[in-house]
C-alpha cells in the first residue's frame, strides 16, 4: 500500500518501486488523502475543475504503473490534519488491505537544502500514517469498529533526510516518468524537463550502491 497527500505524491517519490511490484505480481493500493483542488501554479480555473483534472490524471498514472486500486479520500488540499478521524480512515484501510509493507511521506523531514519546505499535507499524512500503521492498526481495542486487527511487517518512508535503504528501479524508470508526466496539471508542457529531472533524482539515489537508478526510504520494521 501507498499513501500520500496529493495526486501525483506517490509517483514522484516511489513510483518506480510500486511499478517494480505490480510487475512482480503484487497487488499495489494506492491511497491518496487530498482532493488536488488547490494545487497548481499558473492555472486559471476553479477548485472544482481542477479536482476534476487531477483526479483524472490520477486514473491514468495508476493504470500506466499497474496500480490494483486508488483509494481517494477527498480531503481539500491545505486541511490535512492528524486527527483521530483521518487515523480511524487509515486504520480501516490497513486492516482492509491488509498490506504487508506501506510507502509514505517522512513526516520528520521539512526543510531540503535551503530551497523547499515540505507541504503540511505531506507532513501531516505521513504522522497520521505512522500513528494509524505504528499501533492502532495492530492493536484490536484501537478503532475496533474499523475492522480485524493487522500489523505491517514495514515502512518504507519517502522524501526523507535519512535514507537507510535503496531499491533499484532501472527497469521501471521509463515507466515512472511517464507516470509522473500524467499529471500535466503539475508538469506543464516540458517533458523534457521532468523526464531529466526524475531522472536525475533517481540517478543520485542510486549512485551509493552503483545502482543506474534507484528510490531511497527510510526502512522502519514493524514486524519480523
Amino acid at each position: 500500500m501507498a499513501v500520500y497527500a496529493h495526486p501525483d505524491d506517490a509517483d514522484v517519490a516511489a513510483g518506480g518501486v510500486m511499478a517494480l511490484w505490480a510487475a512482480q505480481g503484487c497487488a499495489v493500493h494506492l491511497v491518496v488523502v487530498c482532493d488536488g483542488s488547490k494545487g497548481a501554479h499558473g492555472i486559471t480555473t476553479t477548485p472544482e475543475r481542477l479536482r476534476e483534472m487531477r483526479r483524472d490524471e490520477l486514473e491514468l498514472a495508476a493504470d500506466l504503473l499497474g496500480v490494483r486500486a486508488v483509494l481517494r479520500l477527498e480531503v481539500p488540499d491545505g486541511d490535512v490534519s492528524n486527527s483521530t478521524a483521518l487515523r480511524a480512515r487509515l486504520v480501516g484501510l490497513i486492516r482492509s488491505v491488509r498490506p504487508e509493507v506501506i510507502l509514505a511521506p517522512d513526516p520528520t523531514a521539512t526543510f531540503f537544502g535551503g530551497v523547499y519546505v515540505n507541504h503540511r499535507d505531506h507532513r501531516e499524512t505521513g504522522w497520521a500514517l505512522l500513528d494509524a500503521a505504528a499501533p492502532a492498526a495492530a492493536m484490536p481495542l484501537y478503532f475496533p469498529e474499523e475492522g480485524e486487527a493487522h500489523q505491517v511487517s514495514r515502512l518504507l518512508l519517502s522524501g526523507t533526510l535519512e535514507p537507510d535503504v535503496a531499491i533499484d528501479v532501472t527497469t521501471t524508470i521509463d515507466v515512472k516518468v511517464k507516470a509522473v508526466l500524467a499529471h500535466h496539471s503539475q508538469t506543464g508542457d516540458d517533458a523534457r524537463g521532468v523526464s531529466d529531472v526524475v531522472r536525475g533524482r533517481a540517478s543520485q539515489a542510486g549512485r551509493p550502491l552503483g545502482l543506474p537508478f534507484a528510490e531511497a526510504f527510510r526502512s522502519v520494521e514493524l514486524a519480523g
